[in-house]
């Protein structure tokens, strides 16, 4: 019977410099994973490659270091690479391959705890080795269980509970202050990364009107363009300050842009709506005492960064929980060994396995 072996490096053994030389393109996965299996190391095949990782997952009838020793030389000379550090990548057997599979599929390998993104990647590389046949009976069973599992723990645990981004940690502040944010205008003043991040976390819970102001007009115009918003000159942002719910401040100024006697003419603009200023600049864009004016309530970089910090707290109590699901759902699938997950001929997709 075939096992199931994974080889790979990530953001946990290996700098972006060593990542970015064994990334693979998309667009040519279905010609990798026919190479990879007329290497005799594979029967089945699924490869993953994002930002943060590069996994092969393998499907073998080789003995696993004859598998591992194949698959190693495969990366190198396909990449055309130097040999990596001996602790750049990594290998697992069963159970601990299995067990991997399903730590990635649910978040807990990712840099950021808990993550749902990576699910996404994974069954996007899944269903391509699908469609193309490189997928068999064994992978599919191993690959539709760790989607099982996912949804399990985010269910049954609170391990994705919480914000420890920006940006997610501004956008539940704002749902808090806000109830929703539907309609709401929001202002960016700066044009950096985190504020583009964070400006984009607010859209896609509903924000609808985006305000760009920078000191390079063309960046702000850039910006606003990618976040389907309208730039503002840098000079004019004031005037349209009665309509703004929430302001993202980031810019180099060595002075605070907005401090208590800028503000106080501009609140009565307001007739007592709330205003969330959100100051994720160092130094510090905005001068703490605007707190004092009603209804005006102010987060910086170290207000934000120590929200994330309980939460990822919090998550981190709940991996022994997921681990143990991971273990045992492990050893279940392999316990039942190799039957093939069920298909529904017009598509070539396995059918989910139901708990």
């Amino acid at each position: 019977m075939s096992s199931i072996v994974v080889i790979g490096l990530s953001h946990r053994t290996a700098p972006v410099e060593v990542r970015e030389r064994f990334a693979f393109v998309e667009s040519v996965l279905p010609e990798v994973l026919e190479k990879l299996k007329a290497t005799g190391a594979a029967s089945e095949a699924v490869i993953l490659s994002t930002c943060n990782r590069v996994e092969l997952y393998v499907a073998t009838d080789m003995d696993p270091a004859a598998s591992f020793q194949r698959l190693r030389q495969f990366l190198l000379d396909f990449h055309k690479v130097p040999e990596p550090q001996s602790n750049e990548l990594f290998t697992f057997a069963e159970p601990h391959s299995v067990e991997h599979l399903f730590k990635v599929a649910s978040g807990l390998d990712s840099m950021v705890l808990g993550e749902t993104e990576i699910l996404g990647q994974l069954k996007k590389a899944y269903e391509l080795a699908l469609a193309h046949h490189h997928s068999g009976a064994r992978l599919n069973k191993a690959f539709q269980k760790a989607f099982n599992v996912a949804k399990q723990i985010r269910t049954e645990t609170q391990i994705q509970r919480g914000s420890i981004s920006v940006g997610s940690v501004a956008v539940e502040l704002a749902e808090k202050i806000f109830n929703t944010l539907d309609g709401r205008n929001v202002m960016v003043l700066g044009a950096g990364d985190t504020s583009e991040k964070t400006a984009r976390s607010l859209s896609s819970r509903g924000a609808s009107n985006i305000m760009v102001s920078n000191r390079s007009f063309d960046r702000a115009e850039e910006l606003a363009r990618q976040l389907n918003g309208r730039a503002i000159p840098f000079g004019e942002w004031e005037g349209v300050f009665h309509d703004i719910d929430i302001i993202i401040s980031s810019t180099s100024a060595p002075h605070y842009v907005i401090d208590r006697t800028k503000l106080a003419p501009l609140m009565k603009q307001r007739k007592g709506r709330p205003l969330l200023l959100i100051d994720i600049a160092v130094p510090r864009d905005i001068e703490p005492e605007v707190s004092v004016f009603e209804n005006v309530y102010l987060y910086n970089v170290d207000d934000l960064q120590s929200i994330a910090s309980d939460y990822l707290e919090l998550r981190k109590k709940e991996v022994a929980v997921c681990e143990e699901i991971i273990r045992s759902k492990a050893r279940g699938l392999l316990a039942g060994g190799a039957r093939p997950a069920s298909f529904i001929p017009k598509t070539g997709k396995p059918a989910l396995e139901q708990e």
